[in-house]
């Protein structure tokens, strides 16, 4: 049983796919910045100053009655709310990261093909 979970394990696709998953986790970051420091400021700008990850809807005040000025306040009070503006920043991820992902298998699906053998010009 050993000797089959090691052959498992050291196929090709399961050692490609733990190092996806290592690149994926060391990429998230990144990506993450991309959009809360890079993106969706001017989003934001462009929306009359609006901070995508302080939007939230109250459902119930916490220990002291709002209005909050950020979801920060609105968990440090106790509050329970519904926080869309960071659902959105999470889907804006979520879109880039499959993009990075899609322009990346693309190229190597493109250099995985075989070019064509030229065709042999005759010779007289």
């Amino acid at each position: 049983m050993f000797k089959e979970f090691k052959e498992f394990a050291m196929r090709g696709n399961v050692m490609d796919m733990a190092v996806g998953i290592i690149i994926g986790a060391a990429f998230s970051p990144i990506i993450g910045s991309l959009v809360g420091d890079v993106i969706m400021p001017p989003i934001g700008l462009l929306l009359s100053n609006v901070d995508f990850s302080n939007l939230f809807m109250v459902l119930k005040d916490g220990s002291t009655v709002g209005p909050y000025v950020s979801t920060a306040a609105a968990k440090a009070a106790g509050a329970v709310s519904i926080n869309y503006g960071t659902f959105i920043n999470t889907i804006i991820n979520f879109v880039i990261v499959a993009f990075a992902i899609f322009m990346m298998i693309r190229v190597m699906n493109k250099m995985k093909r075989e070019q064509p053998a030229p065709v042999a010009v005759p010779t007289t």
